[in-house]
């Protein structure tokens, strides 16, 4: 991790910021963060077909979309739109062959999400929206009480940017609240067909992103509240929810927001942070002794992410600070799968394939979710294993 930030001219050049801002994960290995983004090679972008890695658990999996509106609280970035509006993709543990095939995105998100992260390159919206997920839309679903997970995307980046990690915890069944922070990501598709662009892409300073990770714990315990109503919750199979049981991770500004939801929301009792800055420092007093991982990548050279240092003593809890090596910002999201599909260069240093980043992202947030949220001992967590030698452990 790092404190690198960028101009608000380059931003638009670049997938994400290191950590709640971005590190230059499109540019060639060599470019600077001024410098235009590579170009897609060998693939014909018509003929891109990118396929998530199928979920390793045992259950298939679900999924609806929710569009929740939070009456009580305008909107922080444009109060001139109204109420806070919300959309939030549902997954959960579903039988098998009952639903169709979940889409990626819509056409309209994918369209702003190409022009704002590959501006320049005529790439066409069907690299993104035919992605092979794993997910059926309106499967029926299966019995029983669930953890609740919700799930926080980067800065600049859509919730489907997390969807891999969304479908592998809920094969290993957790319901996921996968959220998009609205005006603070590429786009974000309503119901009336409307898509709202990125507000804030560009026009923030340092400053600003305790802001963006206090707003963005409010979205996260409202959609709480929404889910866990009773008795008219705002999800027609919330029964699934175990409410005892309900962790957050996110990455980037996601995973930096988790910081101030597991201080404010009580009901919040674990939280995962995904290669994000601080910017929401862990307060002295610590967190009330919550379980917290914290993953990233290296930064040869740039010394470690000072909130992360300053942070670390601070967490009076169950905690582990873990490193992939050869990893890069965007590596905990699925986009390298989509970088490595169009030939696009990634960051000097980067040498783990998205495949395999994300399977140890997977591995390690679900070993947390199962040791905090179910009991189930995860001797993953004692130390380097064999198995994965890109995995450093920090003290």
């Amino acid at each position: 991790m790092s404190r690198i930030r960028i101009t608000a001219a380059a931003a638009a050049l670049l997938l994400a910021l290191p950590l709640s801002v971005a590190a230059p994960a499109l540019a060639a290995p060599t470019a600077t963060a001024g410098a235009m983004v590579g170009t897609p090679a060998a693939t014909a972008p018509s003929a891109l077909h990118v396929e998530l890695p199928r979920p390793t658990g045992p259950y298939a999996v679900g999924q609806e979309v929710l569009h929740l509106v939070d009456r009580n609280r305008p909107d922080p970035w444009v109060p001139s739109a109204g109420p806070r509006q919300l959309m939030v993709s549902m997954y959960y543990p579903a039988h098998a062959g009952t639903g169709s095939p979940a889409p990626y995105m819509t056409a309209a998100a994918a369209r702003l999400l190409l022009d704002l992260k590959l501006a320049g390159n005529s790439i066409p919206t069907e690299s993104v929206t035919n992605t092979r997920t794993w997910a059926e839309s309106g499967a029926r679903p299966q019995g029983g009480h669930y953890p609740l997970v919700v799930l926080s995307p980067g800065f600049t980046m859509p919730r489907a940017s997390l969807t891999s990690l969304a479908e592998d915890l809920t094969s290993h069944g957790y319901v996921v609240a996968l959220v998009d922070h609205t005006y603070e990501n590429s786009g974000t598709t309503f119901p009336d067909g409307q898509t709202l662009p990125c507000v804030l892409c560009g026009k923030l300073t340092d400053k600003d992103f305790e802001r963006v990770d206090e707003s963005r714990a409010k979205d996260v315990s409202f959609v709480i509240d929404q889910l866990t109503d009773r008795p008219h919750p705002a999800w027609r199979y919330a029964r699934m929810i175990d409410r005892d049981r309900i962790g957050m991770a996110g990455h980037s500004a996601g995973g930096a927001a988790s910081v101030p939801a597991l201080v404010t929301d009580d009901r919040i009792r674990a939280g995962v942070d995904l290669d994000g800055t601080m910017d929401y420092l862990v307060p002295e007093s610590g967190i009330g002794g919550k379980p917290f991982l914290m993953i990233g990548h290296p930064l040869p050279g740039e010394g470690e992410d000072t909130s992360w240092t300053k942070s670390w003593p601070r967490l009076d809890g169950w905690k582990r600070w873990l490193t992939f090596d050869g990893t890069n910002h965007g590596s905990f999201t699925d986009y390298p799968l989509f970088f490595e599909a169009l030939g696009i260069p990634q960051p000097s240093g980067t040498t783990m394939s998205g495949a395999r980043a994300i399977e140890l992202t997977r591995q390690y947030v679900g070993a947390f979710f199962d040791l905090q949220l179910k009991g189930i001992d995860q001797p993953l967590f004692d130390g380097p294993t064999a198995a994965n030698p890109e995995v450093g452990f920090h003290s």
